[in-house]
């Protein structure tokens, strides 16, 4: 049973024997306003975890095979990251390729699921083809933040917008 006091409670989960990580939350905002946040700047203010990596700038080209890419500073080192829009249903389903720039893994696979739940939205995220159990371990905390941070974020904005 879903109830207001269980938004913004992110959990992450990886499964290191197969690069995956599968991560919840349930957030105080329509799916329309979550998908919105997913697929827009606003990614700067939610996104990744403060003085450990701070996201600082990110583009989109937002449409099936458009590219989108996200820069800033990571344990003291600058990072990018980079992918491909591979689906996107609004305010339903946004998937797109995850990849570090430079790196010489291939590209992982990022799909968000929005959900009514009650009031708000239940996004249900899947990371999957990491090929190191320490990128695997280390990104479901990042997203577990950056789920909480996000849930947080909209709750204040529609609080202080009422």
């Amino acid at each position: 049973m879903n109830t207001e006091a269980s938004f913004g409670a992110a959990r992450a989960v990886a499964d290191l024997s197969n690069g995956s990580i599968l991560a919840t939350v349930e957030i105080a905002a329509s799916p329309e306003r979550v998908f919105q946040a997913l697929a827009s700047r606003e990614i700067i203010d939610w996104w990744v975890r403060p003085g450990v990596f701070d996201t600082r700038e990110w583009t989109a080209d937002v449409r099936v095979g458009g590219r989108w890419r996200t820069s800033g500073i990571g344990r003291g080192r600058p990072y990018s990251l980079e992918g491909e829009f591979v689906e996107i249903d609004p305010p339903r389903k946004l998937v797109h390729t995850w990849h570090p720039v430079g790196s010489p893994d291939p590209p992982s696979v990022v799909s968000y699921l929005l959900e009514p739940a009650g009031s708000g939205t239940r996004l249900t995220l899947r990371h999957t083809g990491m090929t190191s159990r320490d990128a695997s371990a280390a990104n479901a905390m990042g997203w577990e933040t950056s789920l909480a941070r996000l849930a947080e974020k909209l709750t204040h904005a529609d609080t202080s917008a009422g």
